[in-house]
């Protein structure tokens, strides 16, 4: 399949100098998570204001007939504001979001439900992401319900629009508000001496435990790890990743209301040997011990991320 669309995006503390050079002057300040048009060179393109390494940025997209041009406009405006620009891949793009506290995939709790649910899984096609997407992890529930989160849990419940009279879901989520039943996010800091173990039974005979991939072990569409304190799951992590920044693997995901930062929890990692799952290899599950963390993990988005729903929090 041929690619239809390129997608860029740049961010940093000296962002804002490579937008104003490639849009030819100051770009339109954008609301997060707003769209708007800006210049790149001759081409104008749409903008969404993002921000995912403790600082403004913005995610442009466009034709894929365009992305050479667009690529090398955004490299000579880097050069001409005087910032070293340092590119990297699809695959080191999502760690930030471990760092910034932003889980990018949790299940879409669509899978059950009558009216509007009803009538859109109805509506769906075999090939879209509720369709095909698969759930990887040592969590197994045969209600699919367990995996589902709400916004309460993601701490994004701020952006629920309650002065409005009136909108979809909305008693439902009145009813959440304030429940105990609701988890809470947190990062999770995987111990070094625990992912050294996984990763060296890679190298000795016999089965070895579930490989780390690097930047991202995340190997199916929504991830749930179970998260144990004693032999009760107390959470479950949702998003996994190497992050170079803070030298360490790091995992969001959410844990009942008592259990506190700091707290040494353990991840079980891998598939149970009953999954019968054939997108993995061939694979022991282990035990990797996590420390509850701060979300978000890095000091300069916890700290500096000004205007945003991190300091509103």
């Amino acid at each position: 399949m041929l690619r239809e669309h390129y997608r860029f995006q740049i961010q940093g503390p000296d962002a804002p100098k490579v937008f104003e050079k490639m849009n030819g002057g100051p770009v339109p300040d954008i609301k997060f998570f707003h769209v708007d048009w800006i210049n790149i060179g001759s081409k104008k393109v749409q903008a969404l204001r993002h921000g995912m390494s403790g600082a403004p940025g913005l995610e442009i997209w466009g034709p894929y007939k365009d992305k050479d041009y667009i690529h090398s406009t955004i490299l000579q405006a880097a050069r001409d504001a005087g910032v070293n620009l340092v590119q990297c891949g699809s695959r080191a793009y999502s760690t930030n979001t471990l760092e910034s506290g932003w889980i990018p995939s949790p299940l879409p709790g669509i899978y059950t439900g009558d009216g509007m649910l009803k009538d859109y899984r109805d509506w769906l096609g075999a090939d879209s992401y509720e369709a095909a997407g698969a759930i990887g992890g040592s969590f197994v529930s045969a209600n699919i319900e367990d995996y589902y989160v709400n916004p309460f849990e993601l701490g994004y419940d701020f952006y629920i629009g309650w002065k409005k009279d009136d909108f979809v879901g909305k008693a439902a989520l009145q009813a959440m508000k304030g429940s105990p039943k609701n988890r809470k996010k947190v990062t999770f800091e995987w111990n070094r001496d625990d992912v050294m173990k996984v990763i060296a039974s890679n190298f000795e005979p016999g089965v070895p435990y579930k490989w780390i991939d690097f930047p991202q072990p995340n190997y199916a569409s929504s991830s749930a790890d179970m998260v144990m304190q004693g032999d009760k799951m107390v959470g479950m992590s949702m998003f996994n990743g190497y992050s170079y920044n803070e030298r360490c693997m790091l995992s969001l995901g959410v844990v009942a209301q008592d259990v506190q930062e700091n707290d040494i929890l353990t991840l079980k990692w891998g598939e149970p040997e009953t999954t019968g799952k054939t997108s993995t290899e061939p694979h022991r599950q282990t035990e990797i011990r996590v420390r509850v963390a701060a979300t978000p993990y890095a000091a300069e988005a916890r700290t500096n991320y000004a205007d945003s729903w991190r300091t509103k929090r």
